[in-house]
Formats: structure tokens, C-alpha cells, sequence
């Protein structure tokens, strides 16, 4: 068993994958491309990286409010992460999370955790988020 910890639910779900901490906030438009899962912003420091069954964390969203159609169109085609953890709560992202729900009965979870847990996070680790909110991080499968 690992790390547990509570977060704050923006969008119910339950999510399992291997962590991708970005050291920047990404705007998915224009920088996810949404048939791929790969970040595509030339400026991003993880650019290349695919977001694909990921839980991927970052401080916050940024851009524009054309993220959540980004983040939508990545869920429909299969290709968005497993699970958004935030430390900012970002609403075009829970509302691109929200709609997908409605629209194609699938949960992605985006949640926001405090300053402290976001700290002990590290790439590949795994993360399980259930549908209280509960993280449990570890390393191993």
C-alpha cells in the first residue's frame, strides 16, 4: 500500500494511472493534441509526452475556454488522462471533464489537492483516485 490522502472533487470519478507531473501549467488548446494525447506546445517543457491513461498533474490550467472541447474530444476518442489532479481549481477543465460524463458516460475525475501532497508526487508513480476523492500514490503496480 502507499500514500493516502483526501482531495477536493471538481468531477467525480475513479481513475488509475501512472503519474505525469508537469513542471508548467498546459493550455490544451493548441497544446494537446486531442487525437493523440500528445502535448504538442513547442514551448512546454514535457512536450512529446502522451497524457494517455496518465494521472496527470499540474499547478493549475491555463488558457483559454476552448480547453474543455480539447479535453472532451480527448476523452470521446480515448486518448485523455486517467485523472487530473490540480492545485488550483480550474472550471474549463472540470467542465470539459463534466460534459463527457453527460454525453458519453465516461468519468474522468479532476480533483485539487493542497500544496503539500501536490510536493510528494513524482512521475511514474501510481496513482489511484476513488470516487470520495481518496488518492492513494505508491510505487510499485
Amino acid at each position: 500500500m502507499g500514500n493516502a490522502f483526501k482531495s477536493r472533487v471538481l468531477v467525480e470519478g475513479s481513475g488509475r494511472g501512472r503519474a505525469l507531473v508537469l513542471t508548467e501549467p498546459l493550455s490544451l488548446w493548441g497544446g494537446l493534441d486531442p487525437q493523440t494525447g500528445e502535448i504538442i506546445d513547442r514551448r512546454h517543457p514535457q512536450r512529446g509526452k502522451t497524457v494517455t491513461g496518465r494521472a496527470l498533474i499540474m499547478t493549475a490550467g491555463k488558457g483559454s475556454s476552448s480547453a474543455s472541447s480539447i479535453l472532451l474530444e480527448a476523452i470521446r476518442a480515448g486518448t485523455a488522462p486517467a485523472a487530473i489532479l490540480l492545485m488550483e481549481a480550474d472550471a474549463i477543465l472540470a467542465l470539459g471533464a463534466a460534459v463527457a460524463r453527460e454525453m458519453y458516460a465516461k468519468a474522468l475525475p479532476v480533483v485539487v489537492i493542497d500544496a503539500d501532497d501536490y510536493a510528494t508526487l513524482r512521475d511514474d508513480q501510481m496513482i489511484d483516485i476513488s470516487e470520495d476523492g481518496t488518492i492513494t500514490v505508491s510505487d510499485g503496480e
